[in-house]
């Protein structure tokens, strides 16, 4: 591994591209990979096994591609996964998990919402995070079911997302939480219509930010932070049609990479 070499990042779809925006904000110059499963989304509502399966499925193409570090940028599959993927590559992993930990420390209702998918929420990862976190705090769990589907055909808004939208709020407007936290890299989309949906009291919390600090701060630890201010090569795969990854890339058409590929 070398500094030049690219970030890998996978997600079980286009959702993940929130993540690799926060990355690229923050590490301008370094080259990334990014690899969406669309064919196989959503991970959610798979079983464990399955979901190893797929996560170690893309990680092998991205070491094939030499990528220095492997952003995992999939609740479902890093709280499925990821410690069987660093028990078996020799590589630098990062998850994401939902942003329990700030929406606990910040809440002053003492009452939280997470909106995620039913592989996030049935995870053991999930529930030891939730309850290091949360004690004397109620949490409303909710299953975003049919979201991220809408999401990989381009659908970010429109009747059928505000429905569903009010649908999933509504438990937390009734719990009074002060906060949702945003489970799964698709939903960021949503932000825009959710925002119109809740009261301003109420905040919303994604975990994007905090995972490009997380993979500056791992390239810094072990010496492979890109520093060449070369222009870098960002290269997208996916193995469904690339029309919703032109769409919510579309501010970057000019710098980038988008290709059709089986895997």
């Amino acid at each position: 591994m070398n500094t030049l070499d690219p970030i890998g990042i996978f997600d079980s779809g286009v959702g993940g591209t929130s993540i690799w925006k926060e990355i690229h904000q923050l590490l301008p110059f370094e080259n990334t990979i990014y690899l969406a499963d669309s064919k196989h989304a959503p991970y959610g509502n798979k079983s464990r096994d399955e979901i190893i399966s797929l996560s170690r499925k893309n990680t092998e193409f991205l070491l094939r591609k030499e990528c220095k570090m492997i952003v995992v940028a999939c609740n479902t599959a890093t709280t499925n996964a990821i410690s069987v993927l660093r028990e078996n590559y020799d590589v630098p992993f990062i998850g994401i998990e939902p942003a329990i930990k700030p929406a606990a420390l910040q809440t002053h209702s003492n009452s939280i919402g997470i909106l995620a998918t039913k592989g996030t929420l049935s995870s053991h990862l999930f529930h030891l995070t939730s309850q290091a976190f949360t004690d004397n705090i109620s949490i409303t769990e909710v299953i975003g079911k049919g979201l991220v589907p809408l999401i990989e055909a381009g659908i970010l808004d429109g009747p059928e997302i505000i429905q569903l939208l009010k649908k999933y709020i509504q438990p937390m407007l009734d719990a009074r939480v002060d906060h949702i936290v945003l489970g799964c890299s698709h939903y960021p989309y949503l932000i825009p219509q959710l925002e119109k949906l809740i009261p301003p009291n109420i905040t919303i919390i994604d975990s994007g930010a905090a995972v490009a600090q997380q993979t500056k701060i791992l390239l810094e630890k072990h010496n492979l932070l890109n520093t060449d201010d070369r222009v870098p090569l960002l290269q997208f795969f996916t193995n469904s049609e690339i029309d919703t990854l032109q769409l919510l890339l579309r501010d970057y058409t000019d710098r980038i990479v988008i290709e059709e590929r089986e895997f």
